[in-house]
């Protein structure tokens, strides 16, 4: 197992971030060691969490906050810690943040006597951005003890709903008695009785939601709230009214009673400051606003108005700055003012940290939940420590076991053992690297799997990225594959993610080095050798993907009653002789190669050492099968027909999707046969131009080019139509409000990841490019990892304009519409360039056709929209929508598409980087090295749709990992990193290394070149004429 840098493994992500040395970040990484504790006498700090269990952390009086609050997160490996913060009540009897600059002893009168609570600090606009799944469930531990205490104040229907979610996370799935019963003992709303029937109706909406599911449907009810995250201060106003302050991540809030009167945005906000009782608001001048420049309001001392006047400075740093604001210079002689700043690190700092550092997802308990027992909060060891967990189990599963009572009790950690303990535990966090560790986790995934398969889905990822681990479907399979972080480790020894690391098991042959040397000088070394090998590896491939339709497709769906005839007949009569015709087709090119190579026949020379007769005898006998290929369209069509005409039929396809065989989405495979002649035509052309023109195999192989280049040429106008039809309806399967996707005359153009600046500000979406229209959407962890449309823009007169300088974003641009203006920001400077490109082509091409309606929005959320204020937008949804809205249930969905790819890896593709990306596909063996690993690891690779796909051997009906290469970089490997071998390629993205040895020169070149073309994607605007590409 790979050992991580030991460098590395010493810098804190404050010293990355550029963060003061002494004041650093707001917690620490896994794993870190807790900063050095100063001198002094020793004290007992007692601190309260969300669950209500007490720890005991022993600390020098003379330590500033920050240690203490860094003890707390590492106890419970927490990583987005800087969400959260330590209040207690002062001598003043006021509730207070503990400060993290200065000293305990200057903050707590009587530590002894003091308890501190560990609670939610600043809340974010969307729970989206909490990237990791122990974060979302503190945050809805916060929210049920803000409902219980009265806090958090909603309409009935909201309030059951969340109720019934936290029941979900709790008990698992709806059994009427049961709940009932739990609902007669546990309170968890003030006055809970009367809306037991509600709360059991939408409890039974929720069956086999993961307590995962739950925490993120909770928060997204409650995030709706106009109570979500509110602290109130009582304040009056100049006529004596007595209102509530309150700080938010948009700026500041004003409340009579619970409702909201006014709003202060950021934007708005000049200064804020205080003078004795009195809290200041002054506002930038604002020719259509009614208010004065300067608010002032009353509060109960100026020690309220301070606190008040701190909580809105970190808000205001946390969610509006890029990195943590600089400590200004201590004057010499006088100082004026307050010299308060906010201390960690930003949410954009956090978000950034958290998405390029790959984590191990280590377990963790949820107290109260009977589904699922992990020891990730827990400091005690457990025997079930190296289990993996599922978000899976009986509902009668109750633990109640030592570890359970444990939380009950209070437990002394001291700052000076806390790294000997988490030694001594065998702590995920610090054993990342042990042997015993992998070993014992690896031993238990296998159950886990065969016991729990309806779970085994992605999120991909994920990580992200990255695909977050952090719904339940994450831990087990991607696509029906094994996920990347159940089949090994990174290089540096954290737990892989669906997106970053093709990690398979050390159950794939390994081949020593001595014996590659042999087999290499006993094969031939001739270009026109390897040329036709990739035929062969291609050909294998390809037959495989003709039985996927063949024989996996008809077996989970077209035996079905449910299937028509018709669309029965149209696969049949495609596939079933181009599967016959393939199979004796790659098995003369195994036979030719194995006489090439002289395994069956040694002695015969000259006349075997060609592949061009071959493939013109057999492309001649194919041209009768190619004759309707033209047609494949009507197949996708017949397929959309029938899904939409039958639920079952919808729900059969979707499910086949899930399985591990259907490894691409399923229209993708419908096209395979036409993909396949430009493969043909492009490894003839590839023999032709190494061959001189003496050859005994020229004369065949120009032959056979010039048969299957006339037919491609036939097929080429048609096969533009089908790639677009092919990916409006994968997209179609991507997105939730949408209507009528698929019409004629629309075609597609990029989609990709780009930030939408809002009143809440930089808001990751992502924007979907048509020939009429442009969506914008944000994606859910839900079990369906589909994207919402938010909204519309029609290209009829949309003009777009930079912007980074009128809005101090980098990479920032202006979409202004008829009826609305969108600002958003790219990654890069190259993205930016890309999407002005291809919407400027566009917008003009729009100019001078008669596309298709723009209107896409599914009723539901038209009727939601505001067409005459740019800024309502349908974003803003009420209470009652959500508590309508939030109980269905639709069926599962494929997690890795390219869609959500380019959202973990924030960029995009476009409609010439998909139509480049079929026509370099590759197959063959390759060996595979780690970073930090010995020997090579023999694998059967596939290259298309952006991925490489890997298998043990090409027999393998499927895969057991992918890597999605967006964002990667291929490189040779540079002489200082030892790697003492020929044809040695290297992909890294981030702190992902790996290397790939392939067997001669040319095979290095083609794996290069394909790689490149995923990895480095075009830049190029595809807009065609409207009238050329209509789909009829």
């Amino acid at each position: 197992m790979a050992e991580s840098d030991p460098e590395q493994a010493t810098s804190g992500a404050g010293h990355r971030l550029g963060a003061p040395e002494t004041l650093g970040i707001s917690t620490l990484d896994p794993g870190h060691r807790p900063p050095p504790m100063p001198p002094g006498r020793h004290v007992t700090i007692r601190v309260r969490m969300l669950d209500d269990s007490e720890e005991l952390f022993d600390i020098s009086q003379k330590a500033s906050g920050k240690v203490l609050f860094d003890l707390v997160c590492s106890h419970m490996n927490l990583v987005e810690g800087d969400y959260f913060g330590l209040e207690f009540q002062n001598h003043q009897k006021m509730i207070v943040w503990l400060d993290h600059i200065k000293p305990i002893i200057k903050q707590l009168r009587r530590p002894k006597h003091t308890i501190l609570r560990f609670a939610v600090k600043f809340f974010p606009a969307d729970h989206a951005q909490l990237l990791e799944e122990l974060t979302r469930y503190l945050f809805a531990l916060q929210i049920k003890q803000d409902l219980c205490s009265g806090r958090l104040t909603c309409n009935d229907s909201s309030a059951a709903l969340m109720v019934s979610h936290i029941i979900q996370s709790e008990n698992g799935d709806f059994e009427e008695s049961q709940c009932r019963s739990h609902l007669l003992n546990n309170n968890y709303i003030p006055d809970q009785m009367p809306l037991i029937d509600k709360i059991m109706e939408f409890h039974s909406k929720n069956i086999g939601q993961t307590p995962a599911q739950s925490d993120y449907q909770l928060l997204e009810v409650a995030r709706r709230l106009e109570m979500y995250g509110i602290r109130l201060h009582p304040a009056k106003d100049r006529e004596g009214t007595t209102l509530g302050l309150a700080v938010a991540n948009t700026g500041v809030l004003v409340f009579q009673g619970h409702t909201k009167i006014n709003a202060f945005n950021w934007s708005k906000i000049r200064k804020l400051s205080f003078k004795r009782k009195r809290f200041l608001i002054k506002l930038r001048p604002d020719s259509n606003s009614s208010y004065q420049d300067t608010l002032e309001f009353l509060m109960g001392s100026r020690d309220c108005c301070k606190v008040f006047w701190k909580i809105c400075v970190e808000y205001h740093a946390f969610f509006r700055l890029y990195e943590e604001p600089k400590p200004k210079p201590k004057p010499v002689l006088f100082t004026r003012g307050s010299g308060f700043r906010f201390s960690g690190r930003t949410q954009k700092q956090v978000m950034d940290y958290v998405r390029e550092t790959e984590f191990k997802k280590l377990p963790f308990d949820r107290k109260h939940s009977r589904l699922q027992h992990n020891n990730r909060l827990s400091p005690l060891p457990s025997p079930r420590h190296h289990e993996v967990p599922t978000e899976s189990g009986a509902p009668g599963d109750r633990v109640d076991s030592p570890l359970r009572r444990h939380w009950q009790e209070s437990v002394l950690v001291s700052a000076e053992d806390l790294p000997a303990s988490r030694s001594a535990k065998a702590s995920p966090s610090q054993q990342r690297n042990g042997h015993e560790d992998r070993t014992r986790t690896e031993e238990s995934r296998g159950p886990t799997q065969q016991t729990h398969p309806e779970h085994l889905s992605t999120g991909v990822a994920s990580n992200s990225p990255r695909l977050s681990a952090s719904s339940g479907h994450s831990h087990g399979m991607v696509n029906g594959q094994k996920s990347l972080e159940l089949c090994g480790h990174s290089p540096d020894g954290r737990q892989p993610s669906p997106l970053t690391s093709p990690l398979l098991n050390d159950a794939c042959s390994v081949r020593t080095d001595d014996e590659d040397e042999v087999r290499r000088k006993r094969f031939p070394t001739d270009r026109a050798y390897f040329i036709a090998k990739e035929l062969l590896t291609t050909e294998r491939t390809y037959v495989k993907d003709l039985e996927v339709m063949t024989v996996s497709f008809q077996s989970a769906v077209g035996q079905d009653e449910a299937t028509p005839d018709s669309l029965n007949a149209a696969v049949l009569s495609t596939f079933e002789p181009l599967h016959r015709f393939h199979t004796g087709f790659l098995r003369e090119v195994e036979q030719r190669l194995a006489l090439w190579e002289g395994r069956s026949n040694a002695h015969i020379k000259g006349d075997y050492q060609r592949i061009g007769d071959v493939l013109l005898k057999n492309l001649q006998g194919l041209r009768p099968l190619t004759a309707n290929l033209h047609r494949q369209s009507e197949v996708l069509l017949e397929l959309e027909k029938a899904c939409r005409a039958s639920r079952r039929l919808e729900g059969l396809c979707r499910a086949f999707e899930l399985q591990k065989v259907c490894y691409i989405p399923l229209t993708v495979f419908i096209l395979r046969p036409l993909h396949r002649l430009i493969h043909y035509k492009q490894i003839l052309e590839r023999l032709c131009k190494h061959y001189l023109a003496t050859h005994v195999d020229f004369r065949d192989c120009r032959a056979a080019l010039a048969d299957v280049s006339e037919v491609v040429e036939q097929l080429q106008g048609g096969l533009v139509k089908m790639e677009n039809l092919q990916k409006l309806l994968e997209l179609k399967k991507d997105l939730i409000g949408v209507d009528n996707l698929v019409v004629p005359g629309r075609e597609f153009i990029r989609l990709g990841c780009l930030s939408k600046l809002s009143g809440k500000g930089l808001q990751q979406r992502m924007f979907f490019l048509f020939s009429d229209v442009i969506l914008y959407t944000s994606r859910g962890m839900t079990a369906t990892n589909q994207f919402k449309v938010h909204g519309q823009l029609p290209l009829h007169g949309l003009t777009i304009r930079e912007s980074e300088d009128e809005w101090g974003v980098p990479h920032a641009f202006t979409l202004v519409g008829q009826r609305q203006s969108v600002v958003v920001a790219a990654s890069s400077l190259l993205e930016m360039e890309k999407w002005m490109q291809d919407i400027k082509a566009a917008v003009e091409v729009a100019k001078t056709s008669n596309g298709p309606s723009s209107d896409l929005l599914s009723s539901s959320l038209a009727d939601i929209k505001c067409t005459g204020d740019s800024s309502a937008e349908a974003e803003a949804e009420s209470e009652d929508d959500a508590a309508a809205a939030a109980p269905e249930r639709p069926g599962p969905h494929r997690g890795n598409t390219m869609v959500h790819v380019c959202w973990h890896r924030n960029t995009s593709v476009s409609m010439v980087d998909f139509s480049v990306a079929v026509e370099n596909q590759l197959s063959g063996n390759l060996l595979r090295k780690f970073k930090n690993s010995n020997g090579w690891q023999k694998l059967w690779v596939v290259f298309t749709n952006f991925s490489l796909f890997f298998y043990k051997s090409h027999q393998d009906d499927y895969p057991l990992a992918s890597l999605p290469l967006l964002g990667y970089a291929v490189t040779v490997p540079s002489e200082s990193e030892n790697i003492h071998k020929d044809y040695v390629f290297k992909l890294h993205f981030k702190s992902h290394v790996y290397y790939f040895r392939s067997e001669s020169e040319y095979t290095f070149e083609r794996w290069m070149e394909v790689i490149r073309s995923a990895t480095l994607p075009s830049s190029r605007a595809r807009v065609r004429n409207n009238k050329e590409s209509g789909l009829h």
